[in-house]
């Protein structure tokens, strides 16, 4: 048989900016997204998926002005040389979705959706080229108790995965708010774009660098820890000062132009409805400072911030900050239809707060992997076998070793699968019908204690027999321990 030319062979390698999640991650990645799921039910959403991949002119928002539409998306073209690209986001499909089955749907319409989403992005630390989004949208209201349901659901979202009450805020603002204060700085019209932009991104910053640093982003720039300038907005110390004020005032005595009313007055009815269904200024709370999407959204922004600070392996801080947001998005709908359709909506970032929640108190325990029935007598896999399916008839994870190794290398490798126990019949045990259960796990920690071969030999650590009746039974027994 010719060799493989060893230069043709391709390289195992990850693409970059993506990553393979293994089956521990997998479970609680399963056991996640059913608690949201249930919750967004329980609110009346109902679910919708849609394609991975949508024409390239659905998606819009990241189309730059060239030959190749792939900055921000990942793009190709079609049989008919159409350009096409996998999704960014859960709500641009959504869009064509509504606008293409509009006269069908009920209105409002409500759906949730979770699925991977792909950025064409460079790729660092913890920031990955695809990630997961679960996402609930209401199509067709543009009554303001629509934009405080979906705070209220983010909030029970939150503590249906375990967040107490005070680790976390969901923070409301309006780009009303932010586009009633642009104009009183002087920041309006076409000539202005990129300085408001400046101006939205230092309000941004404002946890990171506070005013202080905020303001030198509003004036000439700042240098960073690192020696980077940043250059700034060039505002006027008077305009600087109109953006700090603003940042530093209650929102309710802010109302300084009929755009900033507008805002100021949907957000107090926010906190009203709010705090009438039990959900005080802990849970929700007005912020001026939120600042997302400013691409679409058009009214009531709104993230979810995770305000607890954990230690990482390595014993340093961490603070996650944001795992979620949304906000109102009444232009999006029209980009297909040529008419507005009020929307709102709410987008968890699955991959971000799963990694926060498993940093929440203790390290929970490695799930358990399935129970090994070893191979003793080849002549005797039938025998086995049906002691496999028996376990797994009775709702036990089982299967019967399917290598050609010995016991040793059968007994590494049920280890390897974080199995509680394996079980062993020879022809000594079968002769008595009896089974032997090797529990894993207390032989682990009582391997740890014994400190000679001979000591372990007497001990035989966390091994007995049972009868071949009595082997569900007993299994049953020694996983309720280890899940205890």
């Amino acid at each position: 048989m010719s060799k493989v030319n060893q230069s043709t062979r391709p390289e195992a390698r990850l693409a970059k900016g993506f990553r393979d999640i293994e089956a521990a991650e997998l479970r609680g990645l399963n056991d996640m997204t059913g608690k949201i799921r249930e919750v967004y039910e329980r609110y009346g959403f109902e679910a919708l998926e849609t394609p991975a991949v949508e024409y390239t002119d659905a998606l819009g928002k990241f189309l730059p002005d060239q030959d190749r539409p792939n900055a921000g998306v990942f793009s190709f073209q079609d049989e008919d040389e159409q350009w096409m690209s996998l999704r960014y986001d859960l709500t641009a499909p959504l869009a064509r979705y509504v606008a293409q089955n509009f006269q069908f749907l009920p209105k409002p319409f409500r759906r949730y959706a979770f699925g991977n989403v792909y950025r064409n992005e460079k790729p660092g630390p913890g920031r990955f080229r695809q990630f997961m989004q679960f996402d609930a949208d209401t199509v067709g209201a543009e009554g303001i108790a629509a934009d405080a349901e979906m705070c209220m659901l983010a909030a029970d979202t939150l503590e249906a995965l375990g967040v107490k009450r005070g680790d976390y805020v969901i923070k409301v603002s309006s780009r009303k708010l932010l586009d009633g204060l642009l104009d009183a700085a002087g920041l309006a019209g076409d000539e202005n774009a990129a300085r408001r932009l400046t101006v939205l991104r230092a309000v941004d910053k404002l946890d990171r660098l506070g005013l202080e640093g905020v303001s030198a982003l509003l004036g000439k720039g700042r240098k960073d820890e690192s020696g980077d300038f940043t250059k700034g907005a060039e505002l006027s110390p008077a305009q600087t000062m109109e953006v700090i004020g603003f940042l530093e005032r209650p929102i309710a005595d802010s109302a300084s132009n009929p755009v900033f009313k507008a805002g100021v007055d949907d957000l107090l009815q926010i906190q009203e409805i709010c705090k009438a269904a039990g959900y005080d200024e802990t849970r929700i709370r007005l912020d001026q400072t939120v600042v997302r999407g400013l691409e679409y959204y058009t009214g009531p922004v709104f993230e979810a911030e995770l305000t607890f600070e954990v230690k990482d392996d390595d014993g340093k801080p961490v603070r996650f900050g944001s795992v979620g947001g949304g906000g109102r998005y009444d232009d999006l709908v029209a980009r297909f239809t040529g008419e507005k359709v009020p929307a709102t909506g709410f987008s968890i970032g699955v991959s971000r707060l799963q990694a926060a929640l498993s940093l929440i108190g203790e390290k929970k325990a490695k799930a358990l992997g399935p129970v090994v029935v070893l191979v003793m007598d080849k002549g005797e896999i039938a025998t086995y076998q049906r002691m496999t399916q028996a376990l797994r008839n009775a709702g036990i994870r089982a299967e019967m070793y399917l290598g050609s190794s010995g016991m040793k290398a059968q007994m590494k490798y049920a280890d390897k699968r974080n199995s509680p126990c394996v079980i062993i019949q020879g022809s000594d045990e079968r002769a008595k019908g009896e089974v032997t259960i090797k529990d894993l796990i207390e032989g682990a920690k009582a391997a740890a204690a014994i400190k000679d071969n001979k000591e372990w030999k007497a001990a035989r650590p966390a091994q007995f027999s049972v009868s071949e009746a009595n082997l569900i039974q007993e299994v049953h027994k020694l996983i309720k321990l280890h899940q205890e």
